[in-house]
C-alpha cells in the first residue's frame, strides 16, 4: 500500500524561513514536521521512520546542521537530506556534501529549484 502524503522534516530555527518553505510545500503531497535545531531533528527522525526527506539548516542552535547530518546518515543512510544555508560560501556546499547531505540549496530559496531538488531526491 502505497502512502500518498510524503513525510519532510524541515530542521530549521527560523521562523520566516520556516514559513515560506512551508508554503513552498504546501501545494504539493508534502507533510510538513519542524524541528528548530539538530538535537531536534535527531530526535523526531528517530521517533519517525516515515520520515522520507530532510531539508537540514546548516547553522542551527544546540547542534547544528553539519553534525545533524551525520549522526541521521548513520541512522539511515538512505533517506535524502537536502543542506540549506544562507551563507552561499563556495566551501559550504562541499562541505555539506562532506557531512552526508544529498544535495544543497542556497536562501534565498527558489522554489521551483528547491521542489525540482526535493522531487530528483525522492526518486533516487
Amino acid at each position: 500500500m502505497e502512502n500518498s502524503t510524503i513525510k519532510i522534516l524541515i530542521a530549521e530555527d527560523d521562523d520566516i524561513s520556516y514559513s515560506l518553505l512551508q508554503v513552498y510545500l504546501s501545494n504539493d503531497n508534502y507533510e510538513v514536521l519542524r524541528a528548530a535545531n539538530g538535537k531536534q531533528t535527531i530526535e523526531m527522525f528517530k521517533k519517525d521512520p516515515n520520515i522520507s526527506l530532510i531539508l537540514m539548516d546548516l547553522k542551527m542552535p544546540v547542534l547544528d546542521g553539519y553534525d545533524a547530518t551525520r549522526e541521521i546518515k548513520k541512522i539511515n543512510s538512505k533517506v535524502p537530506i537536502i543542506a540549506q544555508s544562507a551563507y552561499a560560501l563556495s566551501g559550504n556546499s562541499q562541505k555539506a556534501i562532506d557531512a552526508g547531505c544529498d544535495d544543497y540549496v542556497t536562501k534565498p530559496i527558489n522554489k521551483e529549484e528547491l521542489l525540482d531538488k526535493i522531487k530528483r531526491n525522492l526518486k533516487n
